[in-house]
């Protein structure tokens, strides 16, 4: 059970534009971002920096999912997890890959770049933090510096909306529960508190 439940998704009307965005291109409004509705400028913020990290830039927005998704796993936070793995079917991530992500480094279903991305993210997924030289040294093979900042931000993004989640024990909606249980169900991924 949710510590704070979402609003009702016309409760700030300056967000129906984005709102149905989210319901268009997802399938459903994140109880997230409802439950953050409670302090606009706060709920605002976050919309406009999700919307320059995962979708703006030169990084493949599904490399961009990928990385998110198991940054979350790293982290644990099984929210994330279903909204991450419901996004990275949405850019074009096949199920078989996104079912394998855990096993990027000896999977074929990766590139050398996207193994180097990957390692980044569930290095700078731990606490205390993992990543080193080596991290960047690999990833700088195969993305230029403002690509490395955009997959860092993305890796960030995920901190902050795994201790949201997480803390807020947010209820996950219907359609990326169905979508983690049917993909990444097999590897154990289950809704724990978040049902």
């Amino acid at each position: 059970m949710p510590h704070l439940s979402p609003l009702p998704r016309d409760a700030v009307p300056e967000f129906k534009d984005r709102f149905e965005h989210y319901a268009k291109t997802r399938g459903f409004v994140p109880n997230s971002i409802l439950t953050m509705s409670r302090r606009p400028a706060i709920a605002r913020a976050f919309m406009q920096l999700n919307q320059a990290v995962l979708y703006e830039g030169t990084v493949d927005e599904e490399l961009k999912m990928l990385v998110s998704l198991i940054a979350s796993q790293a982290a644990g936070c099984r929210y994330c997890q279903a909204h991450m793995a419901n996004l990275s079917s949405i850019y074009k991530a096949s199920d078989e890959k996104i079912a394998a992500v855990w096993e990027f480094e000896d999977s074929d279903l990766f590139s050398a770049a996207e193994r180097a991305a990957l390692r980044l993210a569930v290095n700078a997924s731990m606490i205390p933090n993992q990543v080193s030289q080596e991290d960047f040294d690999a990833v700088g093979r195969f993305f230029d510096e403002g690509q490395i900042v955009e997959l860092v931000a993305s890796i960030a993004l995920f901190g902050y909306l795994n201790r949201w989640n997480d803390t807020m024990a947010t209820e996950l909606e219907a359609f990326p529960s169905g979508v983690a249980s049917k993909i990444i169900g097999t590897a154990g991924w289950q809704p724990g508190k978040h049902r």
